[in-house]
């Protein structure tokens, strides 16, 4: 999709769609600027169709004396203007931030459901957000709105939508360097979020752990990082237990991708950790069959890591070095694969009872985190992984879990996920939830008991990463079929993740 600025006259335009933003008034008509649909949306709201609430759209086909010459027109309500309006605890800003994002992802919903292809979206001169949040936020609730995956449908059936959005123009009067900023940091952002979705969206025989080494370096060539990829040899060599006895039931190769974006020694290093999974079957402590198609999202970590690095890539940063690690492998019981009660030795010597194969993520971040903290001394390292059930059971599929042993670094990643639309909750982290992971026969085991699953799943991280500012966001229930959002696919992967990294780099300090 091509999106652009410009400040052509409204009433020339002749494209598929015009859309405008309206706010919700107090028992009175929703005000806009422009007469003809003034118009429309009073006799909409005389006749109890319309009134400018969040979310609730107008339609309609211009005819008539003075009308538009556009196919359509959008009237997309933003509900009450008010300054204080706040959701989930985000301040007012980032609410409002989020409410823009939803009004984007509506145009290009309905863009989709009537096949317009070429639309022309007037910037709301709101007294809430400046311009160049306002263009940022639509601009990434249009891109996400109108993402599709179709690659591989090749009969598409007549009652699904199959319109495409092409184009895109966001007018405001004037040419101001504050729209064309906040547009373009939406693109980036937004197209990021995309090619996360990509990258989850593709079946476990296409998408292996060789094709997160084969992305990686096409990242590398096209934004001039430096890319390496550990192979099996050099796993072995390194006595990378975790990845190894993860893979040892399947036939792809395990691929540990290392991005590396650097500016300066002086700069603080930030280590990205992605679980790259790309088919769990839960190995020899084999999953339920309903359900396990799901589990080639088990990688939307390790996508969410490279999407962030292709906008650092796009952006370049200043006063900050960024790693990006994704350790790739598929989880299958193979007839070399790892049982029940073996014993493992991860990165650096620390072993591990293997209790159950289906907690395999964190086998795989365990290399990954000891790794990257040896050979980068991070000042801060965050990792990202579709890692427990449990979540799901605690936050369900509208906030991320946050663990981590720095109130710094945890402010930091809230804010950012605030920004960005996409919520964390923090959960406890304590010497009394690492007891349950003790081993009798290694140092520690793979899991513990039922009780606080996500809270152990990060328990055992932690042992990986020492006295080094650390945060785990276990994205289970928000890597796919996310809280109902019109940019957010009701179904699929939401490129969770991508859009927080990138305003934790964007705010470092």
């Amino acid at each position: 999709m091509k999106i652009t600025h410009t400040t052509q006259d409204v009433e020339k335009y002749k494209g598929d769609m015009i859309t405008y933003f309206v706010h919700q008034q107090d028992k009175k008509v929703p005000a806009c600027d422009n007469r003809y649909v003034q118009e429309n949306i009073r006799l909409a709201y005389k006749a109890g169709d319309f009134s400018g609430k969040e979310g609730e759209t107008l339609l309609f086909y211009p005819s008539g004396k003075g009308k538009l010459p556009a196919k359509r027109v959008l009237a997309v309500g933003l509900g009450k203007a008010e300054e204080g309006k706040t959701n989930n605890g985000a301040s007012p800003v980032d609410t409002w931030r989020d409410n823009y994002r939803r009004a984007g992802g509506k145009v290009s919903e309905t863009a989709l459901k009537t096949r317009a292809e070429k639309i022309l979206v007037v910037v709301p001169g709101s007294f809430i957000l400046d311009k160049q949040d306002t263009a940022e936020c639509i601009t990434e609730g249009l891109i996400l709105g109108a993402y599709k995956f179709n690659k591989y449908k090749k009969d598409k059936p007549e009652d699904e939508p199959q319109g495409m959005v092409k184009e895109v123009q966001l007018f405001t009067e004037k040419a101001e360097n504050s729209v064309l900023q906040g547009l373009n940091r939406g693109r980036i952002a937004a197209l990021a979020g995309c090619t996360a979705r990509d990258m989850a969206n593709e079946p476990g025989n296409v998408w292996t752990p060789t094709s997160f080494a084969e992305f990686g370096r096409k990242l590398a060539r096209t934004y001039d990082f430096t890319c390496k990829v550990l192979s099996k040899a050099e796993m072995k060599r390194l006595k990378m237990g975790g990845i190894l006895g993860v893979n040892s039931g399947s036939a792809q190769p395990p691929k540990m991708v290392i991005l590396e974006y650097k500016t300066s020694p002086r700069n603080p290093t930030l280590l990205l950790v992605g679980k790259g999974l790309t088919f769990d079957s839960g190995g020899i402590s084999l999953k339920p069959p309903k359900g396990m198609e799901e589990m080639k999202f088990d990688m939307c970590g390790g996508a969410a890591v490279l999407g962030a690095m292709q906008a650092v890539g796009e952006e370049k940063p200043k006063g900050i070095n960024i790693i990006a690690i994704v350790p790739a492998t598929e989880n299958l019981p193979g007839p070399s694969a790892l049982k029940p009660g073996d014993i493992i030795t991860i990165y650096g010597g620390k072993t591990v009872e293997v209790v159950n194969t289906d907690a395999e993520g964190r086998l795989i971040l365990a290399d990954a985190l000891a790794y990257g903290i040896k050979q980068y001394k991070p000042k801060a390292v965050i990792d990202l992984a579709t890692l427990t059930g449990a979540v799901v059971i605690g936050l369900g599929h509208h906030r991320t879990g946050l663990l981590s042993n720095n109130d710094e670094l945890t402010q930091k990643v809230l804010a950012a996920g605030d920004r960005c639309g996409e919520p964390l909750w923090r959960l406890p982290l304590g010497p009394e939830y690492s007891k349950q992971i003790k081993s009798k026969v290694a140092d520690i085991k793979n899991v513990g008991n039922r009780a606080a699953g996500t809270i152990t799943a990060a328990a055992f991280l932690q042992e990986f990463v020492g006295e080094t500012a650390w945060a785990h966001l276990d994205i289970a229930g928000t890597a796919y079929n996310f809280t109902d959002k019109p940019y957010a696919p009701k179904n699929g992967p939401s490129g969770i993740g991508v859009r927080t990294l990138l305003e934790l780099v964007r705010n470092w300090k």
